[in-house]
């Protein structure tokens, strides 16, 4: 049986590798991004321009609440999590991520005064796991029922 902890670490474990999810916030619709994680857990950093929706957003300094959703690319585990999100532009942690799949995307690299870094500190979320779809036709074919309880859990993140 899955437990809360289960589904937490299933959902670091499946972000640290898979890592696109949606974000959003006020100001800012859903939109995809590259979810970058220091330490295979939270707080989730994302890079972005001063002139996307989310730079724009967060210009002011001020933190927002965000939403997150995700899903695995094995279609095994779904989320969608909220947080605070703020923009510390800390260098360190610029160092820290960045990578060349970063890089293509700002000309100036590190240095480019457009860069943005954002922080998604995660408080709670509603996390689901797969149900084998062989489980589900064996008791489709026995007659009996699916018990996912313990396939989903509001967890804290």
């Amino acid at each position: 049986m899955s437990t809360q902890d289960d589904l937490a670490a299933a959902f670091w474990s499946h972000l640290a590798s898979d890592r696109i999810v949606m974000l959003a916030t006020d100001g800012a619709p859903p939109r995809p991004m590259a979810a970058l994680l220091k330490d295979g857990a939270g707080p989730v950093h994302f890079f972005t321009a001063a002139d996307t929706d989310l730079g724009e957003a967060l210009a002011s300094g001020n933190a927002r609440t965000a939403t997150m959703t995700f899903q695995a690319k094995g279609q095994d585990l779904w989320a969608s999590v909220t947080g605070t999100l703020t923009m510390p532009n800390d260098p360190q942690t610029i160092d820290a991520l960045w990578s060349p799949m970063t890089a293509a995307w700002f000309e100036g690299g590190r240095d480019d005064p457009s860069l943005r870094l954002l922080r998604l500190d995660l408080h709670e979320g509603e996390v689901w796991e797969d149900v084998s779809a062989l489980a589900v036709a064996l008791k489709g074919l026995t007659g009996g029922t699916v018990d996912a309880s313990d396939k989903k859990g509001h967890v804290p993140l």
